[in-house]
C-alpha cells in the first residue's frame, strides 16, 4: 500500500522524465499517471508510472514511465470475453529497456529479476530496445521488462487493454493500487 506522498512524488518524477524525452501532456492527463506497486510496497524495484491515452474496444494507448532498474513483473494478457487476449507494440522513446519473452534464454541477460522475488521471473530471453526501436508481443504471451540504468519511457500500443484481467506469475502480485 502506497502513501499519499509517495504517489505524489512518482507521479512527479514521471512528469520529469516525459519532459526529458520531449513528450509532452496536459495538467489533466498529469493528474490521470497512475502509479503501480502492484501490492508488494517495492515500486522503486518492481512497478512502473502509467498514463493512459485511450482505451477503447479497439485499441489503447499508453506511456509506460520505469524508473532506473524499475521492474514491470513476469505476466500475460490472456483470452478475455471472446478475444484472443490483448496484443501489444512496445516502442521505447527514451532511456533502454530489457524485455523478455519466451525463446533461447540469454546467456548474460542485462536485466536481473527482483532480489527476493527470483522464482518468479521464467521467461529470459532478452529483447534490448533502444529509442526508436519497438518490439510486438502476440496475445498471451508471458513476459516482463526492466528499464536501464536511466530509467525508460515506452509507448504502448495495444488493442483493448483489461489490466484486471493479467495474470501475473508472482501470485503476490495485485494490480490495483491501494493507496492510504
Amino acid at each position: 500500500m502506497l502513501q499519499k506522498k509517495e504517489v505524489e512524488s512518482a507521479q512527479k518524477r514521471a512528469m520529469e522524465y516525459l519532459k526529458k524525452a520531449g513528450i509532452v501532456i496536459t495538467e489533466e492527463e498529469k493528474e490521470k499517471i497512475e502509479v503501480a506497486d502492484l501490492g508488494l510496497g517495492e515500486l522503486e524495484q518492481t512497478g512502473l508510472e502509467i498514463l493512459v491515452y485511450v482505451n477503447t474496444d479497439r485499441c489503447c494507448a499508453k506511456e509506460l514511465v520505469l524508473f532506473p532498474h524499475q521492474t514491470c513483473p513476469e505476466h500475460r494478457h490472456p483470452p478475455v470475453e471472446g478475444d484472443l487476449g490483448k496484443e501489444e507494440t512496445f516502442r521505447c522513446r527514451w532511456g533502454k529497456i530489457y524485455l523478455y519473452v519466451p525463446g533461447e534464454p540469454t546467456p548474460d541477460p542485462k536485466a536481473k529479476s527482483p532480489k527476493g522475488r527470483e522464482k518468479y521471473y521464467t521467461v529470459w530471453h532478452e529483447i534490448e530496445l533502444n529509442p526508436g526501436e519497438q518490439w510486438t508481443l502476440p496475445p498471451d504471451t508471458l513476459h516482463w521488462f526492466q528499464s536501464g540504468d536511466k530509467g525508460a519511457i515506452v509507448s504502448e500500443f495495444s488493442t483493448k487493454s483489461r489490466d484486471e484481467s493479467d495474470i501475473f506469475t508472482d501470485p503476490e502480485i495485485q494490480r490495483t493500487t491501494k493507496i492510504k
